[in-house]
């Protein structure tokens, strides 16, 4: 039993990326396959999680969603072509915005405004 349970913890060690220096080409391979499968299945889950907490908040909220399919899709935004700019011109076309801070230094205080 005391021999599982080291083997157990030398194999949880490698795959948390401790002692590899002495792992063959062989173990390192079979680490990082061992590793991606896992991956896959933990991310599987956590998509089919998302998906289900969806559909049960989709339920609780009475959400059609043959309402979104049936919607219009929305218009494109035009995007202006851009300009050339020429040397002269740049201080004319900047736009300056002016902020005004303050600035404390201490503990906090409550504030009306």
């Amino acid at each position: 039993m005391a021999k599982k349970i080291e083997i157990l913890e030398v194999s949880k060690r490698k795959l948390m990326g401790q002692g590899l220096g002495s792992c063959s080409m062989d173990e390192l391979e079979d680490i990082d396959s061992q590793l991606e499968r896992t991956l896959k299945i933990i991310r599987a889950r956590k998509t089919q999680l998302f998906k289900d907490e969806i559909e049960h908040l989709n339920a609780k909220c009475g959400f059609m969603p043959m309402l979104l399919e049936s919607a219009p899709a929305p218009a494109p935004v035009p995007v202006p072509p851009p300009q050339a700019k020429e040397r002269g011109n740049c201080s004319q076309s900047t736009k300056s915005w002016e902020v005004e801070t303050e600035l404390f230094i201490g503990f906090p205080q409550m504030r009306c405004l």
